[in-house]
């Protein structure tokens, strides 16, 4: 554990940690990362309270997310994007207090660690934006008068294959597994079907 007391070990585990914590917002449910984070948010924190802190570059780091956030959201204003490095960057290097009033920190290293975390995760939120603003590539409501097969027996709720995936499927009349099913319509992300041919 007297590793962790190394002020550019603590820093480097608080980075990892709040780097796989937006990755983990970006992919939920795996469990890996979200296992991740926690135990670097454990070990991170472990560190950190047996370090001294400067409190005006804890502020400047958090202060460094506005630029960031904006820049994530105005990618061609390059400049919220340099404002927002060199406030982590100065925030990170001066974290924490060394007995002699130094950076505690490699300045170096907090540096190289600080661009990277910032300009990966700007590709990250650069992506996560683009990807909501796309138009769906598929016209769900072509699906409507296709047919398929039951995956499952339908009744109620089932599942069917149709158009090259598997959809939930509701049905009013029992429709028994690998039998043919009409799409009649959809209801958000589940198709109301109905026999395709008279159950024999």
């Amino acid at each position: 554990m007297d590793l962790l007391l190394d002020p550019n070990v603590a820093y480097m585990i608080l980075v990892v940690g709040f780097v796989l914590g937006v990755l983990a917002l970006f992919t939920p449910g795996t469990g890996f990362l979200e296992v991740g984070v926690l135990f670097a948010i454990l070990l991170a924190g472990y560190a950190i309270i047996r370090q001294p802190i400067n409190l005006w570059a804890l502020i400047l780091l958090a202060v460094g997310v506005i630029p960031f956030l904006i820049a994530v959201r105005k990618y061609k204003q390059w400049y919220y994007l340099l404002l927002a490095i060199v406030s982590i960057v100065v925030g990170s290097v001066f974290l924490f207090r060394s007995e002699t009033g130094t950076p505690a920190i490699n300045p170096v290293l907090a540096s190289l660690m600080s661009v990277i975390t910032v300009v990966l995760l700007w590709i990250i939120g650069r992506k996560g934006i683009e990807a909501l603003n796309l138009q769906p590539a598929q016209d769900l409501s072509a699906i409507i008068g296709q047919t398929g097969i039951a995956r499952s027996d339908i009744r109620q709720s089932g599942t069917i294959y149709v158009a090259g995936e598997e959809w939930t499927a509701h049905s009013e009349k029992l429709i028994r597994e690998g039998r043919p099913a009409r799409v009649t319509a959809r209801e958000g992300l589940v198709l109301l079907v109905e026999p395709a041919e008279t159950n024999e």
